[in-house]
């Protein structure tokens, strides 16, 4: 079996196009349809049902694509690992981060990764944390620097490297700031700056509303911390930022009876064989952490 062909059908598989696959592989139309085509073929089974304006996937075209993922990784991975064998380390490391990691805790350890090894080349993409969940799992990417899931996801191992405590906050000059006694009744009646709904920080805050029967009001949702941080202080709202980004231009919020905190950390998929430069990383993050 072709390894381009099977990459081929999973390019049209995530793309739903023949030519945006095209353009993903940096080949040409005929190319990708030839090799589907070929493929289809040697299985003997139509993979994609071709509708005028999207290749929808056959009942048999999703049966492989897990198993064509798998295979395409393990080859990947083997090619990787054998040219490693011979003592330059090099290839493609596949990360993402969300912008609060790779901002604050990656820096340090992308530079020294690449003064060990200068070979790997490095490519980061910085995502919301369902989005990396999603691309580990889809075997988009080799490694996730994310806030790690409240829930067991089946598809993916998650390891702890950073506890996050966070805070309620808001401007000096806001209305809740000269409140001495605050309590969760009270930010419910004033509008919030949080990330998207889809976030495991927005998840964490909702569902402390949500056990003292309490609605959100958001305002201006955004996933950049940074973003918030500064919306914070000009007094668009009360939010929840990390202890780690507090400076003079915010002010903690008195709840102390309701601790919040987070954890961050490193996502892979299980059952993936990691290449050598993956595991590299993972050496290096552990070491220190």
């Amino acid at each position: 079996m072709d390894i381009q062909a099977l990459e081929a059908f999973i390019a049209v598989a995530g793309c739903g196009s023949f030519s945006m696959a095209a353009e993903q592989l940096h080949v040409t139309q005929p190319a990708i349809s030839k090799r589907v085509a070929g493929l289809e073929s040697d299985l003997g089974c139509s993979l994609f049902d071709r509708l005028p304006r999207e290749a929808v996937l056959t009942p048999s075209g999703q049966a492989l694509l897990i198993k064509a993922r798998h295979i395409v990784d393990e080859i990947h991975a083997l090619r990787s690992n054998l040219s490693d064998l011979s003592g330059n380390l090099a290839g493609t490391l596949k990360l993402c981060t969300s912008h609060h990691i790779g901002l604050h805790k990656l820096p340090p350890l992308l530079r020294l990764y690449r003064q060990l090894y200068p070979q790997v080349k490095l490519e980061l993409h910085f995502l919301g944390s369902e989005e990396a969940f999603t691309a580990v799992e889809q075997g988009k990417v080799d490694l996730a620097f994310a806030t790690l899931p409240e829930e067991n996801r089946e598809k993916l191992n998650a390891s702890p490297l950073w506890h996050d405590p966070l805070v309620f906050v808001c401007a000096r000059d806001h209305q809740l700031a000269q409140r001495k006694k605050l309590q969760l009744q009270d930010l419910a009646d004033v509008d919030a700056i949080l990330p998207e709904t889809d976030t495991v920080t927005y998840q964490v805050v909702a569902n402390l509303f949500k056990d003292a029967n309490l609605k959100l009001q958001v305002a201006l949702p955004t996933n950049y911390l940074e973003t918030i941080k500064m919306m914070l202080s000009v007094g668009l709202g009360w939010g929840v930022l990390p202890v780690s980004m507090l400076d003079n231009s915010l002010k903690t919020l008195p709840i102390n009876s309701v601790p919040l905190s987070r954890e961050l950390g490193l996502l892979t998929r299980k059952g993936k064989t990691l290449t050598m430069a993956a595991q590299r990383f993972i050496e290096l993050t552990e070491q220190h952490n």
